[in-house]
């Protein structure tokens, strides 16, 4: 068997950064959005609802695809329609276009993390949280670039300006397309995968699945409506993004962190913990504020990205005869779920306050913690035995 391959994952991982730098932007342009088009707060969450569910519906779908035929021509791909969506809302002339410009970047998550997901669990060999990890630190860092750039952007060039978020996917997706060949390298074939070993468990894989989605209530009530929650007390939007890069950068670290701890103590034992420092963590922000409430915004953002990669491994060991459609369902879960919060929250802000609506984010990790209690152990004899594919 192969060891972890870090020329594999740097690759994936840089697919991985172009895409999610794409996403990242989606929340960061909101504030000028609203501002654009005099929008509502249940609005600007149904902007996140549109991308969330262009990104996540047919995830599995694709990742069944990857399962049965293959589908390395996603990498690429998916990278080019995250770019174009995302170069195109700025350009909207109307709520409507702005609505189908992001779900076609969405399209373009979609496509690439199945696919992208299953490759690095097989370039990953035995240690497959810390090479997870070194997949999940590209999306991290391309989600905490997103705000950055797209302020820098927008404050410089007008909205317009941020036509340029689609240059960095589209740059990637021409270094994908020539490394497809060494990519290819470590597709083990249908007939080694009919030899993994391990019987899937879809009750364990529910059970996560549960947990995922309320984690993905706070995560993206936090996304959609931090930088308008700072508007509302009086701050810029730049200060709004500035406080979504910080715990999206803060998230990336606690990606390498996680991984290499998950495969010395375990998975579960991780991210159990992350989870049940969530929720004092989100109310220390909205109680305390000023420093303390930036530091424990970044805790939370290392504590909740730096599990998304452990999630993933773990529904994959769930269901070993499956890793595309395992990844899709992870990923295309927790997005979905978190555009579906975002709009609920939205509705709450407009019927109430933003303020509730983050105390709810507060609220949603204490189920999340009672329910992670209960996942039962990820690596009951499920293994992934790749081998190169006769190309």
């Amino acid at each position: 068997m192969r060891g972890l391959s870090t020329r594999a994952l740097a690759t994936l991982s840089a697919g991985h950064l172009a895409t999610d730098f794409a996403s990242g932007s989606v929340p960061a342009l909101l504030p000028f959005l609203v501002d654009e088009f005099d929008l509502s707060y249940a609005a600007a969450g149904a902007v996140m609802l549109v991308w969330a569910t262009a990104s996540s519906v047919v995830q599995p779908l694709f990742g069944l695809w990857s399962d049965r035929r293959g589908a390395i021509w996603l990498l690429p791909g998916g990278l080019v329609l995250a770019g174009v969506g995302i170069g195109l809302v700025p350009l909207a002339t109307s709520y409507a276009l702005v609505l189908v410009f992001v779900a076609i970047s969405g399209l373009g998550t979609a496509a690439y993390h199945p696919e992208a997901s299953k490759f690095a669990a097989f370039a990953s060999g035995e240690r497959r949280a810390s090479g997870m990890s070194l997949f999940s630190i590209g999306g991290n860092i391309g989600y905490a670039m997103g705000p950055i750039a797209t302020t820098a952007l927008v404050v410089s060039l007008g909205l317009g300006g941020a036509v340029l978020l689609a240059v960095p996917p589209h740059a990637v997706a021409g270094a994908l397309l020539a490394a497809t060949p060494f990519l290819s390298s470590f597709d083990p074939g249908r007939a080694a995968a009919r030899e993994r070993r391990g019987e899937d468990r879809p009750r364990a894989v529910a059970l996560l699945m549960t947990v995922v989605a309320c984690r993905s209530l706070s995560w993206f009530g936090l996304l959609s409506f931090v930088p308008l929650y700072e508007v509302s007390l009086g701050h810029s939007e730049a200060y709004g993004n500035r406080l979504l890069a910080i715990m999206l950068i803060t998230g990336a670290v606690g990606t390498l962190a996680a991984g290499p701890a998950a495969d010395r103590i375990g998975l579960r034992p991780v991210l159990v913990a992350s989870i049940a420092a969530t929720g004092p963590l989100i109310a220390v922000y909205l109680l305390v504020g000023g420093i303390a409430g930036t530091v424990a915004l970044a805790l939370v953002g290392a504590c909740v990205t730096g599990t998304f990669g452990l999630t993933m491994v773990m529904s994959q060991e769930y269901m070993p005869s499956r890793i595309g459609l395992a990844s899709g369902i992870s990923i295309g879960l927790s997005i979905g779920l978190g555009g579906v919060a975002a709009v609920g929250l939205g509705a709450l802000a407009d019927q109430v306050d933003l303020e509730s609506a983050l105390w709810l984010c507060a609220a949603a990790p204490l189920l999340a913690f009672a329910l992670a209690l209960r996942l039962p152990s990820s690596r009951r004899g499920a293994r992934v035995e790749p081998e190169p594919a006769v190309l």
